[in-house]
């Protein structure tokens, strides 16, 4: 298992496939990880390693997962994704496509909006997004699903530090994708695709925002996870899409 050291972090990735490059990351909220591929609507990692070179990792912090790293509390949102361009420096990659899994379409609009001239092309799997009806829905999520198994690892974080990271995370802009604004959405022209859900953490609304804001977004049907034939248009969709934007300078190098 490779590791990716920059400081007093420490990432764990793995690679699959060939081709331009597409960075990966599944859903689970804080505790997105490397395993929890087996579980997701489907892997990415599987379907698209013989079309692109795959990359996924475990979160910083992680439960279950190997990546380490401070509790940051500041900039949380912009930690992630030095984490992830940071993989990409390691090896060597510029340009890249990127495909986030539920907290990954936050993931998805701060890469965006810190490394525009990198992330080439955009999918928001299953977004997590700001629920009116329910504002602290991804905070409960986090302190059930997340802090326990935390604390009992790290107990030299605080739960003061952890309370004021959550609120960073979720509360300082309560709204939309938590980790941008709609005004950096809509005028970003980073092609998108959009793979709605809705459940309590993945609102519908959120998917159809993005979709809507964005001048480059497109949105596949919904729902779309059943029947398997449906399933599977939409995953040659996401296939179709990536494909359709290797940029031009890179189709030469990534031919078959």
């Amino acid at each position: 298992m490779p590791y990716y050291q920059r400081g007093d972090v420490r990432i764990r990735y793995e690679e699959t496939g060939s081709g331009f490059p597409l960075l990966v990351t599944p859903g689970g909220g804080l505790n997105s990880r490397v395993s929890n591929w087996q579980t997701a609507v489907f892997s990415a990692m599987e379907v698209f390693k013989d079309d692109f070179r795959c990359i996924t990792m475990d979160q910083r912090n992680a439960n279950g997962g190997e990546s380490t790293g401070p509790v940051a509390v500041d900039n949380p949102w912009d930690a992630f994704a030095e984490d992830q361009l940071g993989l990409m420096d390691h090896l060597g990659i510029r340009e890249f496509f990127y495909m986030g899994y539920c907290i990954g379409g936050c993931f998805a609009g701060k890469l965006m909006q810190r490394a525009p001239d990198r992330v080439v092309a955009a999918v928001f799997c299953q977004t997590v997004g700001f629920r009116p009806e329910d504002p602290a829905v991804m905070y409960r999520h986090s302190k059930e699903n997340w802090v326990p198994d935390f604390m009992k690892l790290r107990p030299d974080v605080s739960p003061d530090t952890i309370e004021k990271y959550l609120h960073n995370l979720y509360e300082v802009q309560p709204d939309f994708l938590y980790s941008v604004p709609r005004d950096f959405i809509r005028t970003c022209h980073t092609p998108m695709l959009v793979l709605p859900d809705d459940i309590p953490s993945h609102p519908l609304q959120t998917s159809i925002d993005v979709a809507s804001l964005a001048p480059n977004a497109e949105i596949t049907v919904y729902p779309w996870k059943e029947p398997m034939e449906l399933k599977q248009r939409t995953i040659d969709r996401v296939r179709r899409f990536l494909r359709a934007h290797v940029p031009m300078r890179a189709t030469a190098q990534y031919a078959d």
